[in-house]
């Protein structure tokens, strides 16, 4: 260890204790007023690196990087930047791990173990920074970037973190695991730090970043609906203001109500039963339980006989159909002819037909509906009967009525 480095921290530290109201002045307000502490402090400042002047006449502020670590002790919310330089860390790291394989090599192992100790603090200063830019962003999100005030800085704050998620993940994507193992080689402390220790944090903040991800588009879609209902409440108020006499409608006494204001009101689904909810898996299986089982009877059944088949029988149905159509036909001409409204159970009874009603009626109604669009016009079919006592929405048929329109 040498001596004077130790004394030199030692020196610094002392000062930054001594001094830190000065210091947090400073990180609050940006720049240090010099009339409020004394020239001798201002000068011990300068020369410990914590203050410094950027040009001739401009005012001293903070060192980077005493205001970095400030940011990070403090998890000041203001704090935006974020490290992605990932890939000179690694060149770094490969850099480093060659130092201490060439002096294990050549068995300069004190040599080694101070390569070795640089080599852990690179390592855990990446994990840090990488952990320490999703907590940068978790806590800008968490306070819905509550540093800006309007809908429009947050807007612009949003779109700035997403871009920074998009550069940090472009910057993790340099990591190379294949070639690190291949510079860790057999080494057991280099594959400790190379691979297990970078690939833990590789994969927890992936993890992180795609939550991030998420809620930055869930923020963004939320910031610009209410941009878009102050805009419209703006609008309303500079209308007001233009035209102070104005009086909305009485949009109940209008025939034609506006969209805006003719919206119904939500209707209770009907309740029905969660088969996926597991709190009521025990529930239906007691209930599926205590239905019946099906008893099927499967006794042998006795071969069905041969029966003997009537020609005549079958002979006689394409007759008695062109019969029925030959008489559908007839009541449709003399409906045409007569012009008076007949129904089909009349004609029937007029004709004296020997088919069956029911059947009757199916086919005065399949002549109807078989005929071309532009005849179905000339005539006009009417139904009557009345609706089922017991079944709503079946309407039971007695009779149809034909005429001409």
């Amino acid at each position: 260890m040498s001596q004077n480095l130790y004394q030199a921290g030692i020196t610094l530290l002392n000062a930054m204790s001594r001094h830190s109201d000065v210091i947090m002045q400073v990180y609050l307000s940006g720049s240090l007023d010099e009339t409020s502490t004394t020239p001798q402090v201002i000068e011990n400042l300068k020369k410990l690196g914590i203050v410094w002047r950027p040009e001739p006449e401009a005012e001293l502020r903070l060192k980077s990087a005493v205001r970095n670590l400030l940011e990070s002790s403090l998890h000041d919310e203001r704090n935006r930047q974020i490290d992605a330089n990932i890939g000179s860390a690694l060149a770094s790291l490969k850099t480093l791990a060659g130092h201490y394989k060439e002096a294990l090599h050549h068995s300069r192992f004190a040599e080694s173990q101070g390569y070795l100790s640089d080599l852990r603090e690179h390592v855990y200063s990446l994990t840090e920074s990488l952990s320490n830019s999703v907590r940068v962003l978790f806590s800008r999100i968490n306070n819905e970037f509550g540093y800006v005030a309007s809908i429009d800085a947050k807007i612009r704050e949003n779109e700035l973190a997403q871009s920074q998620v998009s550069e940090l993940l472009n910057q993790i994507e340099l990591f190379r695991f294949d070639e690190l193992s291949e510079t860790a080689g057999s080494n057991r402390e280099l594959r400790l730090l190379l691979i297990v220790t970078l690939q833990q944090a590789f994969s927890r903040v992936t993890q992180e970043l795609s939550i991030v991800q998420a809620r930055l588009l869930e923020l963004l879609g939320r910031f610009r609906e209410f941009r878009g209902r102050s805009r419209l409440l703006k609008g309303f108020l500079l209308h007001q203001e233009q035209h102070p006499d104005f009086q909305p409608p009485d949009y109940s006494a209008l025939s034609s109500v506006p969209m805006l204001f003719n919206q119904a009101s939500k209707l209770i689904g009907a309740a029905s039963a969660d088969v996926n909810s597991v709190a009521h898996e025990s529930v239906l299986q007691e209930l599926v339980g205590r239905i019946k089982a099906l008893q099927r009877n499967n006794r042998p059944q006795p071969e069905r006989q041969a029966g003997q088949i009537n020609v005549a029988q079958q002979t006689q149905a394409p007759q008695v159909e062109n019969q029925l159509k030959k008489a559908v036909e007839a009541y449709f001409c003399y409906v045409i002819d007569s012009g008076e409204r007949l129904t089909a159970l009349q004609y029937l009874q007029q004709q004296q037909l020997e088919f069956d009603p029911e059947v009757w009626l199916y086919r005065v109604i399949d002549g109807y509906q078989s005929l071309p669009m532009e005849e179905q016009q000339y005539f006009a079919l009417d139904t009557n009967g009345h609706p089922h006592p017991l079944y709503t929405g079946n309407f039971i048929v007695e009779d149809v009525e034909l005429g001409l329109r």
